[in-house]
């Protein structure tokens, strides 16, 4: 696995809209249909990556929590299922019920989605503002696999608190860490 660091989108950045296939049930999906009152948290992750099964549990109480605050949360994999079959579609609906994903699974076939988002890792963190503006990228929190801190999703949580709160989200955001994404 090489640890590789989130790109740093620009703050203000508007959301690049998607339609993408939701693994959970097949249905077609956009950003549009998706996106939250509030906010909305679109988050790339996949199956695989020790970084994303690290957090996977904070993941789903982080959308649990907030989804009646108006914040929707967004997961995508963008992942080759060719050369990582662990991260094709079928898998995918697999691991999103056995994780109890309360969010959709969206898959991004074609990678476009990520380049779009300038996604790096997994997993890679960009919460919108209602006006689906960028007000956060970066981590969620300093936990990482092996290093004894507790996963509490505090960083990404402070700014999606702010956001509920009509509060200025702070500037001060450190890039997420995870596992590259598979390429094709």
């Amino acid at each position: 696995m090489a640890l590789t660091p989130s790109n740093m989108l620009p703050l203000g950045t508007k959301a690049p809209s998607f339609t993408l296939v939701d693994t959970k049930n097949g249905q077609q999906k956009s950003l549009a249909n998706l996106k939250g009152d509030s906010g909305t948290l679109v988050l790339f992750i996949c199956n695989h990556c020790p970084f994303v099964i690290h957090v996977n549990e904070q993941l789903v109480a982080l959308a649990n929590d907030y989804a009646s605050k108006g914040i929707n949360c967004i997961a995508i994999s963008s992942n080759d299922a060719v050369n990582y079959p662990q991260d094709g579609p079928d898998a995918m609906q697999q691991h999103a019920k056995d994780n109890h994903y309360p969010f959709p699974y969206l898959y991004d076939e074609t990678q476009d989605v990520a380049k779009a988002y300038d996604a790096a890792c997994t997993p890679d963190f960009f919460l919108f503002d209602a006006e689906l503006s960028l007000a956060y990228a970066g981590q969620l929190d300093n936990s990482r696999p092996g290093n004894g801190i507790p996963v509490t999703g505090n960083d990404l949580r402070a700014a999606m608190d702010a956001l509920v709160n009509n509060e200025v989200v702070s500037t001060t955001q450190k890039p997420s860490m995870g596992c590259n994404i598979k390429w094709k």
